[in-house]
Parts: C-alpha cells; structure tokens; sequence
C-alpha cells in the first residue's frame, strides 16, 4: 500500500520505504551537528551504514557473545557497531542502546575510536545477533516474544 503524491501533475505511489527516507532525513536535520563513522579503507558497504551505541560496560559483555563483529568504535561513554541501513525496521533496540541512522554519532569533542575490523571488506556486524546478544544481556525479551495487547 502505498500515498499518491503528485508532482508535476503527475500522481505517483510512494510506497512505506520511501516514506520511511523522507521522515529520517527531515528528522536528521536538527540543531545538533553530527559526524558520521567511516568505514576504514579497503572496505565497501553496499548496504549503507547504521550504527548501533551501547554504553562502554557492555560492550565488552556482547563482543563474545556474536557469531561474527563487524566494525567497531569506542569512546569513553559508547561503543558503536556498525549494520546495514534500515537495521531498525521493524526492530525495537533495547535501552540503553540508541540507534543512529547513517552512521552519525552526536557532536562530541573527538570521534569515536576505531577498536575492531573484520576480516574481509565488508564493515557490518548482522542485526539480528546483535540485537538478540544486546536484549540478553539488558534482560530485555525480544520484541516478538512479548505479549501482543489489543
């Protein structure tokens, strides 16, 4: 299902992916300045990027716990993983961790510190163990285990 919009006397579909592109980009235009993660040298992201942050305490905790890590940046307060863009669809990131659409982490005085790069040329940790190591170690259930209420 999809919204008209007409431009140019042309109506055509916007389909929930383009809609989804518009809210973010006016969403990331606020006040607050910004600098996006690089992916290191050598590698590609074909997918786009995302970051996932989690506070610096658990960090350590997920790292064992992922079949495979991508890309990841530390600070003094966060560690950063990188995904693929739209990682968050249909996906309700547990507290504490906050997730950063393009990659952009909030102004700070320096950019988070590269600490981990996967073998390959391919900079993605995959989501879902992501998400699955970071709700077991929050205690928080995953989003399609919780009761549904009408």
């Amino acid at each position: 299902m999809g919204v008209r919009a007409i431009s140019a006397g042309a109506p055509r579909m916007l389909n929930l992916d383009t809609l989804v592109r518009i809210e973010r980009g006016r969403a990331g235009s606020g006040p607050v300045a910004s600098r996006r993660l690089a992916v290191p040298e050598g590698m590609r992201a074909p997918l786009g990027c995302d970051a996932v942050a989690v506070p610096a305490g658990l960090g350590p905790l997920l790292m064992p716990r992922l079949p495979r890590v991508g890309c990841v940046y530390a600070d003094s307060t966060h560690w950063w993983w990188l995904v693929p863009s739209d990682s968050d669809v249909a996906l309700e990131w547990p507290a504490p961790a906050h997730y950063a659409t393009g990659a952009l982490v909030p102004d700070s005085p320096t950019l988070p510190g590269l600490i981990h790069t996967p073998g390959g040329t391919l900079p993605y940790t995959p989501p879902i163990p992501l998400y699955l190591a970071l709700c077991r170690v929050t205690g928080t259930p995953p989003a399609w285990t919780r009761p549904i209420s009408a």
